[in-house]
């Protein structure tokens, strides 16, 4: 019976033996971002041992990922010192022979933190996008304030999303330009962003099966551990951004995006508009569970307004317009969704790229 070296990594797509996930994560996702990681990739991706200790991973959790943010935990917790040294050396042959070592050592502890924790991206870049398509939806309800939903939230970091500032290549604008925690994203096209100002923000829900808790130690650790060691100025926002959650954390519901939603709701008070916002999170769920999700939305408009902004891949998001786009063409739509009552109105408002690094707005402002 082949071993998990020529067994299929990861479910969907083409089966690829483990160890051709390894090494194409190390010779192209990681190189020219984080020479630790493609050295500790590739060395992973030639090492039997390491292969055999991965595939005894759910098969989900087996991407490098996943695999390397686990061990990167350990070292951060101090139960794998040599690792945490040839990571803080930035010695990349070191690391890749304590990864090696790391690994067969400690496989129970490596794959039980890979079956429990998702791999998290940083967040708040996302803010780019989502501060003028929150304010947009705001205005088209003429709410005088709003109450976040972040549905995959990840420590709820996107749920600050109008206290950080952020300054965009035509030289607009938006948010705090005190906050300690300043993004920036690049314009594309010719029409201007709304500079409108988001309303209050007077509640902040995140939904996630998985939440991270920005004033627990250990979840802290995973955030910081799904950073590659060798990214010291993404560490330093890291640290900047869960220091301004942790200020006013938000309230973080544990569950399925479709069962909590009725919960989230609820929480946010009558004279605020809820703003649930889907950020790359939908494409996770089959086509069923995306209408359902719409069909929860459309239920709590039945009382009040109710406003979606989503950044999704094309064709992903329900209801949102694709303006003609193609599938799996690179970039994004941003959507925002407005539920009164009987009525919905959908409107692709712009389109971004790189998770926010680059955006055009499309609508009328």
């Amino acid at each position: 019976m082949p071993g998990p070296t020529a067994g299929s990594a990861l479910s969907g797509g083409r089966a690829r033996t483990l160890a051709q996930v390894y090494r194409h994560f190390g010779e192209v996702d990681a190189a020219g971002t984080s020479p630790l990681y493609e050295r500790v990739a590739v060395a992973l991706s030639e090492s039997d041992e390491a292969l055999r200790a991965i595939g005894t991973a759910p098969a989900r959790k087996r991407h490098p990922k996943v695999i390397l943010a686990a061990l990167h935990d350990l070292a951060l917790a101090g139960r794998a010192p040599e690792l945490a040294a040839a990571y803080a050396a930035a010695d990349a042959d070191a690391a890749a022979g304590a990864a090696i070592d790391t690994l067969l050592r400690t496989t129970d502890s490596v794959v039980a933190i890979a079956a429990r924790r998702q791999p998290r991206t940083n967040e708040t870049g996302r803010c780019a996008v989502l501060y003028p398509a929150i304010a947009e939806a705001a205005r088209r309800v003429g709410a005088p304030a709003v109450g976040l939903i972040d549905v995959g939230s990840s420590a709820g970091l996107n749920l600050h999303v109008e206290r950080v500032g952020i300054t965009y290549s035509n030289g607009q604008s938006l948010g705090d330009p005190s906050s300690p925690v300043q993004l920036s994203s690049s314009v594309v096209g010719d029409r201007p962003l709304p500079t409108r100002a988001m309303p209050e923000v007077v509640a902040r829900v995140g939904i996630d099966v998985d939440p991270v808790d920005v004033t627990d130690a250990d979840d802290v650790r995973w955030l910081r551990a799904c950073l590659s060691p060798d990214q010291p100025e993404q560490a330093a926002r890291l640290e900047a951004e869960l220091a301004l959650a942790a200020t006013a954390p938000p309230l973080l519901l544990q569950g399925d995006a479709v069962e909590t939603l009725p919960d989230a709701f609820a929480r946010v008070p009558a004279d605020a508009l809820p703003v649930v916002t889907t950020t790359w999170a939908l494409s996770r769920v089959p086509l069923e569970s995306r209408l359902r999700f719409l069909h929860r939305l459309d239920e709590a408009a039945a009382g009040r307004a109710v406003a979606w902004v989503s950044a999704e891949g094309v064709g992903v998001a329900p209801t949102i317009p694709t303006l003609g786009d193609r599938r799996a063409s690179g970039h994004s739509i941003i959507g925002v969704a407005v539920f009164d009552r009987s009525a919905l109105r959908a409107e692709a408002v712009g389109r971004c790229w790189s998770r926010g690094r680059l955006l055009a707005w499309l609508a009328d402002s």
